[in-house]
Parts: C-alpha cells; sequence; structure tokens
C-alpha cells in the first residue's frame, strides 16, 4: 500500500501495488513498481518496462543527482506526476490513477471510469510539470551528446499497449530480466490552441454539458417541463370551427354635405296605445299622468316577448280552443301562453298597471336570486349588492324558491321559454337536487315552515311538468306529491310534520290548504294521487267548518276566519264543490261584505286565497273584489330603490316571510287573471 498525501492537494491517493522485495531500492522513476498504466486513447495495456536489478552503492551514489532531478521534477506538482510519458492525477471517486489528456483537458479513471474536467488552475499546473520535465530531458541530452525524443520540443505520447493485462503483477523472478529493446517514439501531438479568455465551462462540449444537466437534474422538474411543453402543445392543436351565417356590414360616408328636413321630437306618450287597457277614471291628458303609463305599458309588454316558433309553444289555435272549452284540471294553466296575454287580461279584469306591476315584480325577484339558483327568506340580500330590508324571521330556502317560482310560473315563464327561462331553469334545478330520495323538499326549513316549503314545491313541480311536459320532472314532482300523501294525519289533515314524526297531532287548515294545491296540481298534470286522501282532507274540513261550511277555522275548537274561510273554500271548490253551493255563495258573500282588500287591514295570506276564490265564482262578487285587490297591491308596489317593484311586508305573520313571500304572493294576486282558468266558466277568445 502506498499512499500520496499533500497539503495543497484536493484529493488523497490511494493506490495499490506490490510490495518492494527486500534489499531493493525503489526506482525514482517508477515511484510505484510494475502498476499498469492505461491511455484512454489506446485499446490495450501500456507496456511497462522490465524492473532493473538493485545498483551498487557507487552507482546509485553517482546517480543520486540525476535521480533527485527526476523525481524532483515528477513530483512538482501536488496534483499531478508522470509515469513515463503519461500524465497522471488521481481519481476524486475511488483513488486510482487517472490518465490525463491535456489537449481536451480531461481524466479518465480506468478502474470506475470517472471523468474529471480540468480546471485552468490545474492545467497550469500539468503544463508547469511537463515544462520542467521538457528541460531536463534537454540537459541530459546535451550532456550525452544524443539528440533525444523529449529534445525535440513536441509532447510526445506513449505508444498503444497491446495485450497487458490490468491486473497482472510482476514475479519476484521477473525482478532479474534482460531490459528490453527501447520502445517506439510516440507519435507527436499538437495541443490545441489555448483560451484561457473563456470560462472553464465554455470549453466543454454542448452534448456533455447537456447530458450533465439532465443527469442531475431531479425527476419532479423533469415530469413538470415534460407536462409543460406536452400543454403548450395541445393547446396549438385547434380544431377548424365553423361560424356559421353571418353577415357583413360596411358603410360609405358621403363628403356631400345635405340640408336635413323638419327635424321634430315626438314625446312618445303622443303615440302611445294601451292594448291592456287602463283602469276607469285615469285622466291621461294629465301629462305626469300619461307618462307613467307609458312606462307601465313599457314594462308590461315584457312579459309577452317570446319567440312565436318556439318548437315549446304549443300552436296558438289549440290554445285558444282549450280556454274556450268546457274546464278541466287538464287545461287549468293554458291561459298562462304569453300569446294570449292581452285578451285574457282584458277579459278578466286586469290592466296595463296591473301586468306592469307584475314584470317589476318578477324583475326585483330575478336580480335577488342566489348564484345557486334559490332563493332565501332571510338571506335574500346578499345578491346583487342588495340594500332592501325586511328579511324573514323565519329560515327557509325551499320555501323562498318555492314562492318565488310560482308567480314566474304564473307568468308563463317557464326553462323553456320567456325571458327569465335562465332564471327558472336555475331554480327548478336546485329544487331537484335538494329533494332526497323519498321525496322530502322541506330543505334546510325551520320546523314550522317546513310542510308550508313541501307543498309549495310540490306545487312548482306539478306546475312546471304540466307546462312544459318536460320528463325529467316527473319523477320529483310524484316523489313530492307521495311524500304529502305519506305525511297525512289520520284527522286528514296536515301540520308542521309528516304523520311518521308526530302521529299523535292533529291537522290544520292553513297547512292543508298548500297540500291539497299540491295534490290538486299533480291530478291536473297526470301524476297519481289516492282517492283516500282527497276524501280525507274534505273529512278533515269538515271538522273546522261554522255555520255549515260557510265560514272555516284554523283548527277544530277554534274561532273562524276570513283567512281560513277563503282557504277553505278554495279547497272546497277544487274538492268538487258546484257554484250554486249554499254554503258556496254565502261564503263568498261574507268574504266581499265584511272583509274586502284595503290598505288599512293588509293580509296577503287571505287575499292571495280569497282573490282565487272569487274569480273562480266569478260574477259581480269578483268583478267587485278585483277593483279592490287591483288597486291596493298596485298602489303598494314599492316604486324607488333597490326595492323598487318589491312590496313591503304588512300585516299578520308577514314578518315570519319577509319580502320574498310578500312579493311573491302579491304578484300571484295580479296574475289571477290568466293563472287558473275560472272552473265554472268558459272564457271565448272569439
Amino acid at each position: 500500500m502506498a499512499n500520496r498525501t499533500d497539503s495543497d492537494s484536493r484529493f488523497s491517493l490511494d493506490l495499490q501495488g506490490e510490495p518492494i522485495p527486500e534489499g531493493h531500492a525503489a526506482n525514482p522513476a517508477r515511484p510505484y513498481g510494475d502498476m499498469l498504466l492505461v491511455d484512454v486513447r489506446s485499446l490495450g495495456a501500456l507496456p511497462v518496462p522490465p524492473e532493473t536489478p538493485v545498483p551498487t552503492a557507487a552507482e546509485s551514489g553517482r546517480g543520486m543527482e540525476a535521480g533527485q532531478d527526476a523525481c524532483e521534477d515528477e513530483r512538482v506538482s501536488s496534483m499531478f506526476w508522470l509515469e513515463g510519458d503519461v500524465l497522471m492525477c488521481a481519481c476524486p471517486s475511488c483513488g486510482a490513477p487517472m490518465s490525463v489528456r491535456l489537449w481536451l483537458m480531461m481524466a479518465d479513471c480506468w478502474r470506475c471510469e470517472t471523468s474529471i474536467e480540468l480546471t485552468e488552475e490545474q492545467e497550469r499546473e500539468a503544463l508547469r510539470l511537463l515544462q520542467r520535465r521538457h528541460a531536463r530531458l534537454e540537459r541530459q541530452a546535451v550532456a550525452a551528446g544524443v539528440p533525444t525524443c523529449a529534445a525535440s520540443g513536441a509532447l510526445q505520447a506513449p505508444p498503444r499497449p497491446m495485450g497487458a493485462s490490468r491486473d497482472a503483477a510482476p514475479r519476484p523472478a521477473e525482478h532479474h530480466r534482460a531490459p528490453r529493446e527501447p520502445l517506439e517514439p510516440p507519435r507527436e501531438l499538437a495541443a490545441p490552441p489555448r483560451t484561457a479568455d473563456r470560462p472553464w465551462h465554455a470549453k466543454r462540449p454542448l452534448a456533455d454539458r447537456a447530458h450533465s444537466l439532465l443527469k442531475n437534474m431531479p425527476a419532479w422538474l423533469i415530469s413538470l417541463l415534460f407536462h409543460v411543453i406536452l400543454i403548450t402543445m395541445l393547446g396549438l392543436l385547434t380544431s377548424r370551427q365553423d361560424d356559421g351565417p353571418y353577415i357583413t356590414l360596411s358603410s360609405r360616408i358621403s363628403r356631400i354635405v345635405r340640408e336635413g328636413g323638419d327635424t321634430r321630437i315626438v314625446a312618445p306618450s303622443d303615440n302611445a296605445t294601451f292594448d291592456l287597457g287602463t283602469p276607469e277614471g285615469m285622466d291621461l291628458a294629465d301629462p305626469d299622468v300619461r307618462r307613467a303609463a307609458v312606462l307601465a305599458d313599457q314594462d308590461a309588454r315584457e312579459l309577452r316577448l317570446v319567440d312565436p316558433d318556439s318548437p315549446f309553444l304549443p300552436e296558438l289555435t289549440k290554445v285558444k280552443e282549450q280556454i274556450g272549452s268546457v274546464p278541466s284540471s287538464r287545461t287549468a294553466l293554458v291561459a298562462r301562453d304569453p300569446r294570449v296575454r292581452v285578451d285574457m287580461v282584458r277579459r278578466e279584469g286586469g290592466t296595463t298597471l296591473t301586468e306592469a306591476a307584475v314584470a317589476r315584480g318578477l324583475r326585483w325577484l330575478a336580480q335577488h336570486q342566489s348564484r345557486d339558483g334559490s332563493w332565501s327568506l332571510d338571506r335574500f340580500h346578499h345578491a346583487a349588492d342588495c340594500d332592501c330590508g325586511d328579511r324573514a324571521s323565519l329560515a327557509s330556502d325551499s320555501a323562498g324558491t318555492s314562492l318565488a317560482l310560482l308567480p314566474f310560473l304564473g307568468a308563463g315563464q317557464t326553462h323553456l321559454t320567456g325571458v327569465y327561462r335562465d332564471d327558472v331553469a336555475l331554480g327548478l334545478r336546485w329544487l331537484i337536487q335538494s329533494q332526497k330520495p323519498d321525496g322530502d323538499l322541506r330543505g334546510n326549513s325551520d320546523q314550522y315552515p317546513g310542510m308550508y316549503a313541501q307543498g309549495q314545491a310540490a306545487i312548482v313541480l306539478c306546475e312546471a311538468f304540466l307546462m312544459t311536459g318536460d320528463e325529467q320532472l316527473r319523477v320529483p314532482a310524484q316523489k313530492a306529491i307521495d311524500f304529502i300523501v305519506d305525511a297525512q294525519y289520520s284527522d286528514g289533515g296536515w301540520r308542521y310534520f309528516p304523520a311518521s314524526v308526530s302521529p299523535n297531532l292533529r291537522g290544520d287548515t292553513s297547512v292543508l290548504g298548500w297540500q291539497l294545491m299540491a295534490l290538486q296540481s299533480a291530478l291536473s298534470a297526470g301524476l297519481s294521487v289516492p282517492d283516500e286522501t282527497m276524501e280525507n282532507a274534505s273529512r278533515f274540513l269538515d271538522s273546522v267548518q261554522r255555520d255549515g261550511g260557510t265560514t272555516y277555522a284554523y283548527l277544530p275548537h277554534d274561532r273562524a276566519s276570513p283567512p281560513m274561510t277563503a282557504e277553505a273554500l278554495l279547497c272546497r271548490v277544487y274538492l268538487g264543490w258546484k257554484r250554486n253551493h249554499p254554503a258556496l255563495r254565502d261564503g263568498v258573500t261574507r268574504l266581499l261584505k265584511d272583509d274586502p282588500p284595503s290598505n288599512k287591514r293588509p293580509n296577503i295570506y287571505y287575499w292571495y286565497y280569497a282573490t282565487q276564490t272569487l274569480h273562480h265564482y266569478g260574477g259581480a262578487p269578483w268583478r267587485e273584489w278585483n277593483l279592490h285587490m287591483r288597486d291596493v297591491l298596485v298602489s303598494s308596489q314599492e316604486t324607488r330603490g333597490h326595492e323598487a317593484g318589491s312590496w313591503t311586508p304588512v300585516g299578520p305573520l308577514t314578518s315570519q316571510g319577509g319580502r320574498i313571500y310578500m312579493t311573491s304572493l302579491a304578484i300571484c294576486c295580479l296574475e289571477v287573471y290568466y293563472r287558473h282558468l275560472p272552473i265554472f266558466r268558459q272564457v271565448d277568445l272569439e
């Protein structure tokens, strides 16, 4: 083992070789014995001259000075040395000798195949070693008077070894062999020009630098670069798109100045026509009144904007035939078609102002729809930078969404047709997605509005299915009806919870009204409703009626009230009472006489049911009721600020439902002229 270290060297060399036999002195020219040296330019091992006999003491003395000079020359570098004509350095990885190819600025290890690149400092150190060796050889040649290969001034490369084994070690007997013939002088190699002004990495071949960069690059970075390149290439791949039919607009501007004609600004109100009619006594000669009427007419026309060629609309002649036919549950909603809006409003008692109020109310509702498609009773102010007040004290997104969709459907706006079809589609999708597998649509409702929300949502799904025939709505609507059927109490009524949750409770008239309206809508849409369910509902109404069915109470032992009477009479009409039924006649008369619509006693819940009941009944009672109802609601609609188009909650229990609840029911009241065809009479549009 021979260890070589130097304080100025970055490498520690640990070289394996044969031990020197006793009695032999180390040859300064071959400090590592018979170690096999390999030149990377050759295919075989370099032939090494055999060892010579150890000189005598006298010979050693005579050659000591020359040996010291050679050793000093060959060991002048702490990093490089010469083995014959081969420049060597130590491998930084395994410590084995490395042959240096100075013209390439590279060194290669025969053992571990490591390659290193020389720095400029290492290059200068190697050149100094070679220059000293060259100077020593010149001195020896001059002293001997014989030219040498070293005196030629060219750097010689050693000959290519032939057939030598790397691991072959000399045997002791070989130390006494006769010296071989001198080796063939190596061929001359011209060193490349130095480029000291360039950095060391600039001399490195481009392919080697790229290979080293990829070899040392982490896997995640390679993956990132690959995917970035792939995504960029995919982004450049575009398919040819057909722009479809298009037109090219061009204009030519003439430099000729032409004198215009007689320009006269005409006020829009001068040519306005009110095809929906105006209320009696409205002074259109008053500029302010006429201007308000013109604006109302413009708003009212918004709901009649429909494509007459839409494939989702039935034939207009068929619609008119159904309206004029004998009333039936299957044709109850055909008058909602926007194409017959003018005729229905004029014949049933509406005006331009009532229809404008409907349009403004729907606009307000659309502005306060949540992004997910729902409406919230208590959080509607989060939408559209709203600063409206009067949020509900009860929480129910299901009830808010259903109440808001009722007037949209009432105005003929579905998810397939109408200016609000996108809003309706979002609302219907939210309802369907929030429905549970058993048909439960109560959602996140507080405990009290839960079954109200169920009935209202079921009405929406059934009406949307009846109006469009969209089969996607059939199953959700039927499930909602099935949930209502299962939730009925044994007394025939419904309450705040399903019967399975509170079997010992009794129903009430208020909750029953919404469930019965949903069941009637289901029958109109051709859905399945058990006859027993309707019969039990009629039995419950018998338990809360007063005066032979003229008035009705909230619970069996409560006093009768106008709101419960109006709601119960509407249920009686849908359950089969005829117009000439004495209790129906007396009940309608009492509603009109005792509690007609008035700003002094507002009650939107009562007006909602009473308006429908009297519209079905018709005649003078309806005309009188309608005059009060439409004037009160049109005059109380908000006209300023963000609340414009809505109604401020006033009256009993409106604080629980808030502005969404109040606005939705008010719009439904003003849609009564076409929302449902009257049951007891035919409407002739001819």
